[in-house]
């Protein structure tokens, strides 16, 4: 449904995930499934999922690659295997060893950086902005002022996002530009176009090899010798 690419880099990203769980004991996100359960027990509490719409950062994520870093990065997804410890999850949760983490992807995918965690610093900012804006109380009349009451906001985000929120706060946000998706470009329908010549001569040789021997496995059958026989017969007669 979103395409080619994005339907792979979501499975390889499931199987990190999957890799995460069967290390801890526990799957990533677990964070937000508790806030849910906590915004439950609040009266009049409203919960909203305020994140960019998946297939919009995959998609823009694909498209900021080149070939070889979507090579590259599926490779390195396809492989992962290295043990994690909840030590580890531990460290990761110290303010420098989570900027060298930062500082490392920045170094390695920065095309990935900006679209998978600054863009979405960006939306996450502009989002919780909405929802801080102050209520307007009911007014009886149309002649009575206008009264606001603060809004009570509890943001649950990822701690790799928090610098990005801080920082872009007190600017003057506009997400049209982070929510449009590019058209494809030439390399990636090129590989598309690849794949799926790949796949369907590969679907066209399996059904030609199994037809093949299927014909074979019919004739040499004695049934089917016996009858062919009997057709060549019936001329001669």
């Amino acid at each position: 449904q979103n395409g080619v690419m994005s339907g792979l880099m979501q499975m390889l990203l499931l199987k990190v995930s999957a890799h995460i769980t069967e290390q801890l004991g526990m799957a990533p996100g677990g964070e937000f499934r508790e806030a849910f359960k906590e915004a439950s027990k609040v009266p009049f509490c409203k919960f909203h999922l305020g994140d960019r719409p998946i297939p919009v950062t995959f998609k823009r994520a694909i498209a900021a690659l080149s070939f070889w870093q979507k090579v590259k990065l599926a490779w390195g997804l396809c492989f992962l295997s290295d043990p994690i410890s909840k030590d580890d999850v531990e460290k990761c949760k110290q303010k420098d060893l989570l900027e060298q983490m930062m500082a490392e992807m920045i170094g390695e995918f920065p095309d990935l950086h900006r679209t998978i965690v600054s863009e979405r610093d960006i939306y996450l900012t502009y989002m919780l902005k909405q929802a801080a804006k102050q209520i307007e109380l009911p007014r009886a009349s149309e002649n009575e002022p206008r009264k606001y009451i603060p809004a009570v906001v509890v943001g649950v985000v990822g701690m790799g996002h928090v610098p990005g929120i801080e920082k872009n706060w007190n600017s003057d946000l506009k997400i049209q530009e982070i929510m449009s998706v590019p058209p494809p470009s030439a390399s990636s329908k090129i590989f598309k176009f690849v794949l799926k010549a790949t796949v369907f001569g590969l679907l066209g040789y399996g059904c030609y090899r199994i037809g093949h021997r299927t014909v074979q496995l019919v004739l040499s059958m004695p049934a089917t010798q016996s009858y062919l026989q009997r057709l060549t017969e019936v001329p001669q007669q």
